[in-house]
């Protein structure tokens, strides 16, 4: 028998992870009811079509399919091997695979209001925590499991929308004490790039190049560029673009004079002048930075694009998003707008581990932990631990009689703060022993006080 194993870029998660993330989850739950956003959840599995061509070619590539069942047909089974190279190559082959599992939370969300939108208050305003999947490769801080927490806004072209986003995040991540950088970009300044050189027929190929500028660097982009169709005069002025630096301000004044000649630059430089300046009203503004080199290589961006990166930890994004007004026609529903924003909830966590930023109390279970020391003396405290459960203080009774020495280790491995002890002789003086494993302080107390006493916050000094 093969040793158990996990597929590669998959993890469990223990109790400790589970309510670490939790600690997460509830801050950025917190953050997004508290800006009117609704709760949704979508299916694991969309149709293929769903989700294909929405992503681009390198997205497409990372979708999981998932292999039709029921090929009980001879000729079902002929077909399905035929078609087998087409879906190694990230094809879709329907006698193999009709179905896949989810990329993201967007395309998901705007398949629903596609068929939902009749019953929808407009602006709809949802967020969804759910896992997605993607066929990456696996390395730090890239998962092909892992969860994203979205929130999105669709019925509204208002750019207070995209600056509101922008705020969440800035709330959000000062809940959690992380230091972060929120880049931010316009998908119509990119397309500005393109017309002002000429190429822009090649916009997609001059974003998913840029897209890549932090991980291979310029040169490799030039590279690509050039193996695109771009002449050596078009690379010169994209780099020159990428090389844009200075205050917000400051490069959004070289844009202008660069873009002087094309209708879309100038749109998302004064899209971009409106957001920048409802976000300098916000606390932590400061940590908003235009950046005209973020592409977020995604064809169904057409404005307001973002990206969040921690400060103090080497880690790819931890955030990201932006307004994609024309995401619903893909499933026929026109005149929809749209914009929305991702945590990485995963990649968020590992930043806090090694940040050491999740506080003590999230990993303790239950407060209280009553020693088993017989049968009438368990019954007793059986009885007082429902009591004290009704109320809402978590506590357990040690699942069998056993040596206090082994109940004393059960408390301290799962960071309890207090153990009560009922044995034979408080029994029968109608007293508790309650010993604060942090001070090592140990009281009586007696039976009609000890629910009111074991109420009272624990003491650690």
């Amino acid at each position: 028998m093969s040793k158990p194993a996990l597929p590669q870029g998959t993890r469990d998660f223990s109790g400790e992870i589970v309510r670490n993330r939790n600690y997460i989850l509830h801050a950025i739950r917190s953050v997004f009811e508290c800006y009117g956003f609704a709760p949704l959840e979508t299916p694991a599995m969309e149709n293929i079509d769903t989700l294909t061509g929405k992503y681009g070619d390198e997205g497409d590539k990372l979708i999981f399919k998932v292999l039709n069942n029921g090929l009980d047909r001879e000729e079902k089974k002929a077909a399905a091997r035929a078609g087998f190279e087409n879906v190694l190559a990230g094809k879709i082959e329907k006698n193999i695979t009709e179905r896949a599992l989810r990329y993201d939370l967007t395309i998901p969300f705007a398949r629903f209001v596609a068929m939902n939108h009749a019953k929808l208050v407009m602006p709809f305003k949802r967020y969804q925590i759910q896992p997605v999947w993607r066929a990456d490769r696996p390395q730090r801080g890239r998962y092909r499991e892992f969860y994203q927490c979205d929130a999105d806004i669709v019925g509204s072209s208002s750019l207070l929308n995209d600056a509101e986003l922008a705020g969440m995040y800035l709330q959000v991540f000062e809940r959690l004490g992380i230091q972060v950088t929120i880049q931010i970009n316009n998908r119509k300044i990119l397309m500005g790039l393109a017309e002002s050189i000429g190429a822009a027929e090649s916009l997609t190929a001059i974003t998913v190049a840029i897209d890549k500028l932090d991980k291979t660097g310029l040169e490799k982009v030039k590279a690509e560029l050039s193996e695109s169709g771009l002449s050596a005069e078009q690379i010169i002025q994209i780099e020159r673009y990428l090389l844009l630096s200075g205050t917000n301000q400051e490069k959004l004044q070289q844009l202008q004079a660069m873009f002087a000649g094309t209708e879309q630059g100038r749109k998302g430089i004064e899209e971009m002048q409106l957001v920048l300046n409802l976000i300098a009203s916000i606390p932590g503004a400061e940590k908003v930075v235009a950046d005209f080199t973020l592409a977020r290589g995604l064809n169904y961006y057409t404005g307001t694009i973002y990206e969040v990166k921690a400060s103090d930890v080497k880690m790819g994004s931890i955030g990201g998003g932006g307004r994609y007004d024309n995401l619903t026609a893909l499933f026929g529903l026109s005149n929809m707008p749209g914009v929305g924003i991702s945590f990485g909830v995963d990649r968020i966590y590992d930043v806090m581990e090694e940040l050491q930023l999740f506080p003590p109390a999230s990993a303790n279970t239950s407060g209280v932990l009553f020693f088993n020391l017989g049968a009438e003396e368990s019954k007793t405290a059986f009885q007082f631990m429902q009591q004290l459960r009704n109320t809402n203080i978590c506590c357990e009774l040690f699942h069998e009689f056993s040596k206090m020495d082994k109940q004393f280790k059960y408390a301290e491995k799962k960071g309890i703060g207090r153990v009560v002890i009922i044995g034979e002789n408080e029994l029968n003086k109608q007293i508790a022993l309650v010993k604060n494993l942090k001070t090592g302080l140990q009281e009586e107390v007696d039976f009609k006080n000890l629910l009111q006493y074991l109420s009272l916050p624990v003491n650690e000094d």
